[in-house]
């Protein structure tokens, strides 16, 4: 895509800048690496409870979600749970973490912290990804835009061949961010500009022959070490259930709708803590009523059908928080369902995934 091609302003929603859905105004917060205290959880709760729709909507980069939010008083609420450290900078503070890794996890805050440093950085569009990948595969297949991949610096996930410390991750994530805002002209993305090697200029590093990675995208439900990984249904999390995770300890939101629990969580409130549980593969947009312009109640449909091969339902052709991993893609239109592009009437969609779930198993064995 050519930077000529944005021709509209990058309308991400945030704290200040929502969107206005058809169930009322929406905020997104953001949670750099996915990490957030038990305090900051239980003080979205509140905020869910008192100004909201009653629930923590996760979304694919590891953020919250509230929806419905037609009473004042966000923003004072995040900012007194350090949820705002840095109020210009708060639609692009897009970090991902793998989850799982000392170093990710580590670097995550760092990389926050000198973000918001840099006045210039606030400009950045609210579609701008970083990553940090420990090694494990997790995050690098997210579609970030620039990403360290225990050493790798990534570009809109291919490798560069530059091979960077983790003592200077962050500044090279930097210096790309402040590189793309010299030239990306209209562009959002990385992958829209014609090249990417003037953003590589004068940075240090060791060079290698570029690799091609593999990824390893998801996070283990159940028992992870001193940590439990669980997920709600949809990515909705009731406040409940938050208040329940909350009780055990701090948490991290992957981009993975899940979350991975710091602590002993006494009681699962509900929650996917199955590995095998069929829900877990499927992943749906917010569809009716809550979008003006989804065809369908997606969450409904989805949840009939029951267990599918790894598949997200969109309402419309913008396939919001559609999952970077392969997936079957599910697309509402006004009298049935395209499923991978080929037609499919509401009352065989079921049989359609399910025949494509034990042909994935199949293939699997």
């Amino acid at each position: 895509m050519s930077t000529s091609t944005r021709v509209r302003a990058d309308a991400c929603p945030g704290v200040f800048a929502t969107h206005d859905a058809a169930d009322g105004p929406l905020a997104r917060i953001r949670l750099p690496g996915g990490a957030i205290t038990k305090d900051q959880l239980g003080a979205l709760a509140d905020a869910a409870d008192d100004l909201g729709d009653g629930a923590l909507h996760l979304t694919s980069r590891g953020n919250i979600q509230l929806r419905g939010v037609t009473r004042p008083g966000l923003a004072a609420r995040l900012s007194a749970a350090g949820l705002l450290p840095s109020p210009p900078h708060e639609r692009v503070r897009n970090i991902l973490a793998s989850p799982l890794s000392d170093v990710a996890q580590r670097l995550a805050p760092a990389l926050d912290r000198a973000l918001c440093a840099v006045p210039e950085l606030a400009e950045l569009p609210g579609r701008f990804l970083f990553a940090l990948d420990g090694g494990r595969g997790d995050v690098a297949g997210e579609g970030a835009d620039v990403c360290w991949r225990d050493g790798a610096l990534l570009l809109d996930g291919a490798d560069t061949g530059l091979r960077v410390t983790a003592e200077h991750a962050v500044e090279t994530l930097i210096s790309v961010a402040r590189a793309f805002l010299r030239i990306r002209g209209t562009a959002w993305r990385i992958g829209e500009l014609p090249g990417t090697g003037p953003l590589l200029r004068d940075i240090p590093g060791e060079k290698e022959e570029p690799r091609v990675f593999d990824t390893n995208p998801g996070l283990p439900i159940g028992r992870i070490g001193d940590a439990f990984g669980v997920a709600p249904v949809f990515g909705r999390l009731t406040t409940g259930q938050a208040r329940a995770i909350a009780k055990a300890g701090n948490a991290v939101v992957t981009p993975w709708r899940s979350i991975l629990v710091l602590g002993t969580l006494d009681d699962d409130a509900g929650l996917i803590t199955d590995p095998d549980a069929p829900s877990l593969g499927i992943s749906a947009c917010i569809g009716r009523p809550g979008c003006a312009k989804s065809l369908a109640d997606v969450r409904a449909e989805a949840a009939r059908v029951g267990r599918t091969p790894m598949a997200h339902f969109a309402g419309c052709e913008r396939r919001c928080g559609k999952p970077a991993r392969e997936h079957v893609d599910v697309l509402a239109t006004e009298d049935g369902y395209l499923v991978d592009g080929a037609f499919v009437p509401v009352g065989e969609l079921a049989g359609t995934l399910a025949r494509k779930d034990s042909a994935e198993v199949k293939g699997q064995q």
